[in-house]
């Protein structure tokens, strides 16, 4: 090893030892008599010293010589610092400098090393090796590590096995665009990265590992956003010989080790909520349940009374803002300028002050007596001082606007806090949903769910009834996880692929491996997969999957870092038989 020790490692208590670092220079001060340099490595940063007198004439040369980044090795005695440093685990010791080697010099960076950097995103994406010597951009890579290396003790634990499925596979129809591949040796025909392993790590159970993960590299060619990149990361697992039950307990224990693990958090029981219920009471099939603010519908006491937004609306619906009465009138406007944006696509919005004196002030005075708004105010169970915000419209578009309402207010309440974690599963999905453009059914998970089995009557008289045996975890009102049981049987997987319109001949094409290995006796089986970059994310506090990610993509799906995409030789094309147009 060149060094003896690490630059977060020497403490007083190694005070007259000789030892030797290696690390990057972070900054010196020369201070005429004395010069002090800060030496950083992964583990820490360790000060320095050369002084006149003490220290040799060539020692302090090449010490004056030194830039930001330089890499060095440096060999002195420990001694005890006069000026401790508290915020720094090294920070009662430093290193007078008795021999010192410039390993490599460096250029002086684009922007400075330290944690408040003064570079922008994309000139830090552009050198991202520059960006990854932050500490807080490691810290978030620990992070990452630290998940990792605790999904797998819990899932070996459980008698898991790890299991590496092909990357380069066939293009199959699951929701999101393929990445295609050329085949040099098979002209004009194309592998796809996967978009998820989903089909062999059925095959996995079919050939009998009735309990498999994997922490695997998926692909969608999809557009980006904070939490999206178009290769990112699943833990993905699938078991054999099990219900629904058998899914959402082993996995609540992944989920409650995790926090245990990785923040030291003991999770209460997990919380259940039917997509239903979700959809009802907060718009979303993933509803941030850090805070109330549940929707109330309102049809039966806001209709026929002679406003005609109302009466012709299908749905009137509205959430119970504490405390939002003294909102000013420039207030209010802004928040409907708000919910119109075509973000959000609401006509407008109506509200209903409850004022701390008990009276109501509201848009709508002209149509309702304070009778009526004093009804409307007890089924929200409105206190004086409340505001009530209502949106009124088609069900479903009314539902999704009113989920962008809440979750404002909620931020501008301060309601979200991102140190506070709710957990919860929702069940019961819809298996199918109609699709207006293409006049068909599509999975509203994939082809392989399975519907609930009291259901299965109505999946050709009424297929948009049936509900799904599949179940997402969400947390703070962001999906990390999703799985479904599977269909094992061959005929019940014939009469769904017919449902979403396959020909036989195109279930065959695209679906005959799987279908053929169903023959040979396939177990009852169901799996989930959770967003790996996403739950890195959340226990970091961040938005952004970006951040948790060694060499991401920017927004553009570019590595402007190594200039990627980019494009191939005309050899590479003609080898490949592609024209490109």
């Amino acid at each position: 090893m060149l060094r003896t020790h690490t630059c977060g490692e020497l403490r007083l208590s190694n005070a007259y030892e000789t030892v030797t670092l290696c690390g990057w220079v972070q900054k010196s001060r020369d201070k005429g008599g004395l010069v002090w340099v800060d030496l950083r490595d992964r583990y820490g940063i360790t000060q320095l010293m050369a002084e006149e007198g003490v220290s040799s004439e060539a020692v302090l040369d090449q010490v004056r010589e030194l830039g930001r980044e330089f890499v060095v090795k440096v060999t002195g005695k420990v001694k005890e610092r006069e000026a401790k440093n508290e915020k720094i685990s090294t920070g009662e010791i430093e290193i007078l400098i008795e021999t010192l080697e410039i390993l490599n010099p460096a250029k002086l960076p684009p922007f400075l090393i330290e944690d408040e950097t003064d570079g922008g995103d994309e000139l830090r994406m552009k050198y991202r090796y520059l960006d990854l010597r932050r500490n807080t951009v490691r810290e978030k890579l620990r992070l990452r590590h630290k998940v990792g290396s605790a999904t797998r003790n819990y899932l070996d634990s459980q008698d898991f096995i790890e299991v590496e499925t092909p990357v380069l596979i066939k293009s199959t129809p699951e929701g999101a665009r393929d990445f295609v591949v050329p085949s040099r040796m098979n002209q004009g025909e194309f592998y796809a990265l996967p978009q998820s392993p989903q089909t062999f790590k059925q095959l996995l159970m079919v050939s009998g590992f009735d309990r498999y993960y994997q922490i695997v590299k998926c692909f969608r060619d999809e557009d980006l956003r904070a939490d999206r990149q178009p290769e990112f990361t699943q833990i993905d697992c699938e078991m054999a010989f099990v219900e629904q039950e058998d899914i959402l307990n082993t996995f609540e224990g992944l989920i409650r080790h995790l926090f245990k693990t990785v923040k030291g958090i003991e999770l209460d029981e997990v919380p259940r909520m039917s997509y239903a219920d979700a959809m009802r009471l907060y718009g979303s099939d993933k509803p941030d349940t850090r805070f109330e603010m549940q929707f109330v519908e309102l049809n039966e006491l806001t209709q026929n009374k002679g406003f005609d937004i109302f009466d012709s609306a299908e749905l009137i619906v509205g959430i119970n803002a504490s405390g939002c009465a003294a909102y000013s009138r420039k207030e209010i406007d802004q928040l409907t300028d708000w919910v119109k944006r075509p973000q959000v696509g609401a006509k407008g919005l109506v509200y209903i002050k409850y004022n701390e004196d008990g009276s109501f002030k509201s848009s709508v005075d002209k149509f309702y007596s304070d009778e009526d708004k004093k009804a409307i105010a007890e089924k929200f169970g409105a206190k004086p001082g409340d505001m009530i915000l209502i949106l009124s419209g088609e069900t479903d578009k009314v539902r999704k606007q009113l989920n962008e309402l809440r979750l404002e207010m909620g931020s501008r309440l301060g309601l979200r806090n991102p140190d506070d974690y709710k957990v919860l599963w929702v069940l019961d999905f819809p298996l199918l949903e109609f699709d207006e453009e293409t006049n068909r059914w599509h999975a509203m998970h994939h082809p392989f769910t399975s519907p609930k089995p009291e259901d299965l009557s109505k999946i050709e008289s009424a297929p948009g009834e049936v509900r799904a045996n599949a179940y997402d975890m969400v947390i703070n009102g962001t999906e990390v996880g999703g799985g479904s049981v599977r269909i094992f049987e061959k005929p019940l997987q014939q009469q769904m692929f017919k449902l979403l319109g396959f020909t036989p001949e195109e279930a065959e094409a695209q679906f005959g491996f799987l279908m053929s290995a169903f023959e040979y006796g396939a177990p009852p089986h169901a799996g989930i997969a959770f967003g790996f970059d996403r739950l890195c994310s959340l226990f970091g506090g961040s938005d952004s999957i970006r951040d948790y990610i060694a060499f991401p993509k920017n927004n553009s799906g570019r590595d402007v870092m190594i200039d990627s995409p980019a494009t191939i030789s005309e050899e590479q094309l003609k080898e490949l038989g592609i024209d490109v147009k």
